[in-house]
């Protein structure tokens, strides 16, 4: 029996452009590709290894001739529209108390300022859940295994009564080993809303 739902928060309640934004930074950095110090670093200030402006001053020393405004603007083009269906979806489940809810995004202090001012209702959406966890704030991220361990001992959760959705394939796969049920969700086809019709064979 599920008990508890991990929510991804990208692409699973808040549409993100990733294709757009990676097409966009290639062009204004003029590259082909992020090189692996990028990628990496990238992934150091998700996890909250690194401060925002550590993380600026990496891209201006990198790119010299862009504006810190070009930069933030550049990191930020992946965030689009936030459907109110779908907090409405979510209010509606923290009303019911049937389901213990949990957010675990892989997110960053510049992406959640952003959603902040472009997102009205985003207090009312952080508190329909029970618990909510951005890498940055915990300094662990998905896909790795240590960040799902501490979602399940820090609220006791047993991974067989818990249903994990995300958008991204890696972060299922690593969930699903530890015997947490996963939706590996498409955002192109399918909407949170529509979970328990998608997902009807595990409640």
């Amino acid at each position: 029996m599920i008990k508890t739902l991990i929510f991804d928060f990208g692409d699973v309640f808040i549409n993100l452009d990733k294709e757009g934004a990676m097409t966009n930074a290639l062009e204004l950095f003029d590259v082909d590709e992020l090189s692996e110090e990028i990628v990496a670093f990238n992934s150091f200030y998700e996890q909250g290894l690194i401060d925002t402006n550590e993380f600026i001053d990496f891209y201006m020393g990198n790119f010299p001739k862009l504006t810190k405004q070009q930069i933030v603007e550049a990191w930020n083009y992946i965030i689009c529209d936030f459907p109110v269906k779908r907090l409405e979806f979510v209010q509606q489940l923290a009303k019911d108390k049937k389901y213990n809810l949990i957010l675990l995004s892989n997110t960053n202090e510049l992406h959640i300022d952003c959603i902040k001012n472009q997102v009205s209702f985003y207090d009312e959406f952080k508190n329909a859940f029970d618990k909510f966890y951005l890498s940055h704030e915990i300094q662990l991220r998905k896909p790795n295994k240590d960040i799902f361990q501490f979602v399940l001992n820090e609220n006791n959760l047993k991974p067989e009564e818990c249903l994990f959705i995300d958008d991204t394939s890696e972060n299922t796969e690593t969930a699903s080993n530890l015997g947490i049920n996963v939706w590996n969700n498409n955002p192109k086809t399918e909407d949170i809303i529509d979970l328990f019709t998608i997902k009807k064979d595990l409640f």
